[in-house]
């Protein structure tokens, strides 16, 4: 097995090295002052160079250690650069989600905003004078308005806020309601002619009303406030043939019976 040698084993196998020879030539005395003195200066030369391979050996792990100390405090920065770096990124991350779910939460709000601005222009199923239909919720909103000036006995405005809706709505289901109380407005405010035609304007687009019999009646009582009895006659006997069951015929036969 092959041994190996450290500087200093060197430095001491050349001192005995040094000490045989001087010891040799002392008992021996096989050399003369000169030779002796040559072979000391080389075996001092060859302990200096030991010495000074042992110090560079000890400068070079030295520099290692230093080398060694240098790459760990690098790699401990690069550690904590990354822990930074990571924890700026963590940071943005966490500040992503929340623009991200408040955008979301945004989104959300518009959605539901979005779609009751849109419910106000849906149609909606109404009810009205026993008849169904939709009708847009600003119609709606319109006849039920003018209605409620009607009732509050503002026939001027009431007659103005119909009057506005048949030419607003001139499609609307509302239409023959809306004539109807256009008319009694009308009536009421004793414009007669005015009164009549939108009567008659139920009669003729819509026949089968449930007002429509009403209508009748009132275009009679209009024409009779006209002092137009034989229109008026004629009127009401129309009336009673045409809508025999309803209690406008019942009023129309006390009033055919009255006039002269």
């Amino acid at each position: 097995m092959k041994r190996s040698f450290s500087p200093q084993h060197s430095l001491m196998a050349a001192a005995l090295c040094a000490s045989s020879l001087l010891g040799a030539s002392a008992h021996a005395a096989l050399f003369e002052d000169e030779e002796a003195r040559r072979a000391i200066l080389e075996v001092r030369q060859r302990v200096d160079a030991l010495q000074q391979s042992n110090q560079r050996s000890t400068e070079r792990s030295g520099d290692d250690v230093a080398q060694m100390r240098r790459s760990l405090l690098d790699l401990q920065t690069q550690i904590q650069s990354l822990q930074s770096e990571q924890a700026r990124l963590r940071g943005q991350n966490e500040q992503l989600q929340k623009e991200v779910a408040d955008l979301q939460q945004r989104m959300k709000d518009v959605a539901k905003a979005t779609d009751e601005r849109l419910r106000q222009f849906e149609p909606v199923d109404v009810n009205v004078d026993g008849k169904e239909f939709k009708a847009d919720p600003a119609e709606k909103r319109d006849f039920e308005a003018a209605l409620a000036v009607f009732r509050t006995g503002k026939f001027p405005e009431a007659g103005q806020a119909f009057a506005a809706f048949t030419r607003q709505y001139p499609q609307s289901g509302y239409m023959p309601s809306a004539r109807f109380w256009l008319g009694n407005a009308q009536y009421a405010q004793r414009d007669y002619t005015n009164a009549i035609n939108n009567f008659k304007s139920i009669l003729t687009n819509a026949p089968d009303h449930p007002r429509a019999s009403e209508a009748a009646l009132s275009i009679a009582n209009c024409q009779i406030e006209l002092k137009d009895t034989r229109a008026a006659r004629k009127t009401l006997e129309d009336l009673i043939r045409v809508y025999p069951q309803s209690e406008a015929a019942s009023a129309a036969r006390d009033r055919l019976a009255k006039l002269k």
